[in-house]
């Protein structure tokens, strides 16, 4: 097929680049670089199975050639106010690309009768009062509040795309995102994995904002590329959660971070910094993916953790 995938360069946009590529298929990328990493698609060069186009989805796409799949991932997607690529201190790109950048791919869709994969997430559940989240939970979100623009947008992507689905006919997916790492995540991300791993590699207590209970499940990036690709594939068109059920609490994932990285300066616990909207507690219900796409993560927080540390050293210049 010929797959064009916005958001290319991004940490989940550069992986399904390598997997789409790799199955045979004529990919290509779109990406603006606000939050997109050009070295995540560096070693496509000259690929004849790839090509690329320097655009803000935000405006009109024009793709020459034929169109038969359209992967919908731009977007800012790190939750910290700290960190200049976190979607609070993008807050107009980020509603911007959830939606006319959905918009103008469902657009794209239409024009060449081409299937469409939304990537949504699991903040649309915001602050959960199910747990785990099912699908059919509506969510608890602050229209107003600091992740309300990322949030917000999603919603309305999905929305907007079973609009599409149901007036114009387009064969819609939709998939919804839990906490995903691993290699090609920005060192200035913002987001927790990120930050732990760094702060362990220079030796430094790492830092939890709040009281450390709240919890988080976190999937391995080619566990999630892989149930992407199962969605792509398949024929549903209802949303579906891919991510990993293991539940963590972020004291329990700060200290594997220290145990596996070596790392002795302990821990510092900030009670009183919790941040804005912070979700208390965030786990997939994947029955759904296991039922449909027959799907479920292979890979191990621990293993997941010791393929990605290696990057980080490297990037750190550490290795």
């Amino acid at each position: 097929m010929n797959i064009l995938i916005t958001g290319a360069a991004g940490f989940l946009g550069s992986h399904l680049c390598d997997k789409l590529t790799a199955l045979g298929h004529q990919v290509i990328g779109m990406d603006n670089f606000i939050t997109g990493n050009p070295e995540n698609l560096a070693h496509l060069a000259g690929n004849p199975n790839f090509s690329f186009i320097h655009h803000d989805v935000s405006n009109f796409i024009f793709v020459p050639g034929k169109v038969d799949f359209i992967l919908h991932f731009a977007s800012p997607a790190s939750p910290n106010p700290a960190s200049p690529l976190g979607y609070p201190n993008l807050p107009i790109q980020t509603m911007k690309a959830g939606a006319l950048g959905t918009h103008n791919t469902l657009g794209v869709a239409i024009a060449q009768s081409a299937r469409f994969l939304l990537a949504s997430t699991s903040e649309i559940y915001g602050d959960p009062l199910e747990h785990p989240q099912k699908e059919t939970y509506w969510g608890h979100v602050d229209p107003i509040g600091s992740r309300s623009v990322y949030d917000e947008a999603k919603r309305f992507a999905e929305a907007l795309t079973m609009a599409y689905h149901r007036f114009h006919g387009v064969n819609t997916r939709i998939i919804r995102i839990f906490n995903t790492y691993g290699p090609r995540m920005r060192l200035d991300d913002g987001r927790v994995v990120p930050n732990f791993i760094q702060q362990a590699l220079r030796g430094e207590p790492l830092t939890i904002y709040g009281d450390g209970l709240q919890t988080r499940s976190f999937c391995f990036v080619s566990d999630l590329i892989e149930g992407i690709t199962r969605l792509m594939m398949s024929e549903e068109h209802m949303p579906v959660n891919i991510g990993n059920p293991a539940e963590t609490s972020i004291l329990e994932f700060a200290q594997t971070i220290n145990r596996l990285t070596g790392n002795k300066a302990g821990i510092v616990i900030k009670a009183d910094k919790r941040l804005g909207d912070d979700p208390q507690r965030r786990q997939p219900d994947i029955t759904r993916a296991r039922q449909i796409l027959g799907w479920e993560p292979t890979i191990s927080l621990e293993e997941g953790l010791s393929l990605t540390i290696p990057y980080f050293k490297q990037k750190m210049g550490m290795a």
